[in-house]
Parts: structure tokens; sequence; C-alpha cells
């Protein structure tokens, strides 16, 4: 039951943020969302996510979490096929280029990004088999 109206409330916080055109939402248990809309890989069609990020200059951290599910999110394979991006933090909007890393710049973009989400990406990584992906992307 709890799960169900975790769902419930990430699905009507995602859909106000979006559908307010990002006056209200930018942020969820305060933390930063932002709204990414990529191409979709097999579809062609614009998709939007809300996702937490974290920024540090012009480059802007997200995780293809899905909360621990083993396979990777969508917007992940959208990225990979189409990394040029749009992205949406409150009212303003980006271009970005996508980029996967790996290693150790994987790491201490992890480290960050787990903290900043008081360990949950951890959980989420104890769920899974996958090794959970990030991406940078970069304002353009």
């Amino acid at each position: 039951m709890r799960r169900k109206i975790i769902f419930f409330v990430l699905f009507l916080h995602n859909y106000i943020y979006i559908y307010s055109n990002g006056r209200f939402g930018k942020t969820i248990s305060d933390r930063p969302c932002l709204i990414l809309e990529s191409i979709g890989g097999k579809t062609g069609k614009l998709r939007k996510n809300v996702l937490v990020y974290l920024k540090e200059e012009n480059l802007i951290c997200i995780v293809a979490s899905k909360g621990g599910n083993p396979k990777n999110p969508g917007w992940y394979h959208n990225l990979k096929n189409n990394p040029e991006a749009k992205i949406q933090i409150g009212r303003e909007r980006f271009n970005v280029v996508a980029r996967e890393i790996f290693d150790l710049e994987r790491t201490e973009w992890w480290k960050k990004m787990d903290f900043m989400n008081n360990g949950v990406y951890e959980q989420y990584q104890n769920r899974t088999s996958r090794k959970i992906p990030i991406m940078l992307l970069e304002i353009t």
C-alpha cells in the first residue's frame, strides 16, 4: 500500500510540474527536479520525464535508477540513441548534450547523488543486478 501511495504522489507531482510549465513542482522532498525532454528511440515522439538532479557549473547529473527496477528507464535509452535533449528547470529551458559516465567519474557523482538523496540510490542499487547508469547533461 505504501508503494502505491508513493507512486501516486510522484505521478501527481510530475503531472503538476509538466502541465504547469514549471511554475509548480521544482522540488520534491527538498530535492531539485528538472523536466527532461528527449526523443523516443523507437517512436520518435517527444517524451517528458521529471527527474531529481544535481548541478555543478554547466553539468547536470541524473541517475537512471528507475527505483531499482531490473530494466533501465526509457529516457536512458532515448538519450543513448539521441544525446541531444532539452531540460526545463522551473521556467528556464536549456539545450543539453548527454553522456554516460563511468569509472572514477561515475563513482564521484554517485557519491554526491546518493548523499543528496539520503542513501536512496544505494538502496536502489541493492535491489537490482544491473549497474545503475549515471548521465551527465552538459548545457550547450
